[in-house]
């Protein structure tokens, strides 16, 4: 087994410890072979196959408790670092099936997908290296609240909406904030995000130590406080001048128009303008029987390309945020914050693309729960390796790697002796890359996770083959020489 697996679980206790024992040969089973179904997991073997179903059809098995234990490793992880980015998000998982029905499975964005939505939180660092999930909430809707949700008004409690999940999110953030207090926590959120009683939620004197935060905004509209010199918001930004330019190089992809048309973007060189600006939020309309919000006061930053092309909108950002932004350095770091952001949309490609969680052939929302939970710690683990070799490539593969998958994949790769030393970690992943198909060059770009999750594949099968036949056997199953390093190990490795 994968040291790093007893590290993530370290702290796992479901009650029993033939559970907790079985939990850590799944992960070890789902994080080998990420890709494939659970039949394959397990090698076709159906004894092993039959107690991963039983695991998760046992009472005792809690996606909570899971993620608990995975929760607790992240947070270890970020106790070494200054700065961790909390990125929120909701994703959906379809588990639409033509003659089958998965118990309390509800209604997607269409109401003919049936499946199930996930509130993720997961933990960056400013460089984009994955550390792990917080936490994770999965629920199923209604049948028939597809029909109503969008019928719900300001007078409805924000407690009764979904829309509330993104309050809950930054209560965490804080939770999390104060078991680091020598790290700074800021959580972020798309435009989705932007609701007022998640500004509000940053002067609650609940928290111990507030998160600060930075939001997309989505309603360019909003009123300001009456002692404002301008009305709305996106007035008081127009009226700032430039704290400074920068230039980028701007992808071409399909966007959403303000007619609401999609319409292809062209890719070219940006220059950016960045202003910002401090101001306070007319607190809005809410029933005489809902608590009374507070004005909140926030900054933003905005920024917007100077020339677009003639016939195509011009790319822009409004940021909220609680951080300072009075200088162009303060506010460059907000926006350079929230293009971490994009991380959580690869955590969920690995899920899907990736883990292939979609395809789970489990009947209940109960078991597959758990199952989500673990292939959670997977998707961590994919992103985590893949940005850590780009990141960290001077370190020792045996950061991420033991000594028989390493020894196995040079010795298939380059056909040459072992070196006397252990490769680098950039030096080694160059070789897994090129297992899951990633050709080097210039061309096909920096290592992404969908080469590098079947190149694990096949340097677990590598490693396994080593330790059987490989010539470091000598009687019975040879043992590793080395093993991936210790969380302790890994938490350094993240703040190099």
């Amino acid at each position: 087994m994968n040291a790093w697996i007893n590290d993530e679980f370290a702290t796992l206790d479901l009650n029993d410890l033939r559970l907790d024992k079985r939990a850590r040969i799944i992960l070890n089973r789902f994080a080998s072979k990420p890709s494939l179904s659970i039949p394959a997991a397990c090698d076709g073997e159906v004894a092993e196959r039959e107690a991963v179903y039983r695991f998760f059809a046992n009472d005792k098995v809690d996606d909570y408790e899971i993620l608990q234990a995975h929760r607790d490793a992240t947070i270890q992880r970020m106790t070494a670092l200054p700065v961790v980015l909390l990125v929120q998000d909701t994703t959906e998982f379809d588990y639409t099936r033509p003659n089958e029905v998965v118990v309390d499975a509800g209604p997607l964005t269409f109401e003919t997908q049936i499946g199930f939505h996930t509130h993720a939180q997961v933990a960056f660092t400013p460089q984009r290296l994955c550390l792990g999930a917080i936490d994770a909430n999965t629920w199923g809707r209604a049948p028939d609240e597809f029909a109503t949700r969008q019928q719900k008004h300001a007078k409805v409690p924000i407690q009764h909406k979904e829309s509330y999940r993104w309050v809950l999110g930054y209560q965490r953030a804080c939770a999390v904030a104060a078991q680091v207090p020598n790290t700074q926590v800021v959580s972020i959120g798309d435009a989705e995000n932007d609701i007022y009683e998640c500004f509000s939620a940053a002067l609650s004197s609940e928290h111990a130590r507030p998160a600060d935060w930075i939001i997309r905004a989505c309603q360019l509209d909003r009123c300001l406080a009456a002692n404002e010199e301008h009305h709305q918001l996106i007035q008081a930004l127009q009226a700032r001048r430039p704290l400074g330019t920068f230039v980028m190089e701007i992808t071409k992809k399909m966007v959403s128009t303000q007619q609401k048309k999609r319409k292809e973007r062209s890719a070219r060189t940006a220059t950016m303008a960045v202003r910002s600006a401090s101001v306070t939020l007319r607190r809005p309309k809410r029933p005489a029987d809902q608590p009374r919000l507070p004005e909140v006061k926030i900054n933003v930053v905005w920024v917007r390309e100077t020339n677009p092309p003639a016939g195509e909108e011009a790319v822009e950002w409004i940021l909220l945020t609680s951080l300072p932004v009075e200088t162009f350095e303060q506010a460059c770091l907000v926006a350079d914050y929230y293009a971490c952001r994009w991380q959580i949309e690869i955590y969920f490609k690995i899920l899907k693309s990736g883990c292939q969680v979609e395809k789970l052939q489990l009947e209940t929302a109960d078991r597959i729960r758990p199952c989500l939970a673990m292939y959670m710690i997977v998707a961590w683990r994919v992103l985590y390796a893949t940005m850590l070799g780009r990141e960290c490539p001077e370190l020792s593969c045996e950061v991420l790697f033991s000594a028989a998958e390493w020894k196995s994949v040079w010795t298939v790769q380059k056909q040459e002796a072992l070196p006397k030393e252990t490769p680098s970690l950039g030096v080694f992943m160059t070789l897994v890359g090129a297992l899951g198909g990633h050709t080097g060059q210039r061309w096909d770009g920096p290592l992404g996770p969908k080469r590098l999750w079947i190149g694990l594949q096949r340097t677990t099968d590598f490693g396994h083959a080593w330790r059987l036949f490989g010539p470091e056997v000598t009687s019975g199953p040879a043992q590793d020489t080395a093993a991936p390093q210790s969380r302790d190990a890994a938490s350094t490795a993240a703040s190099v």
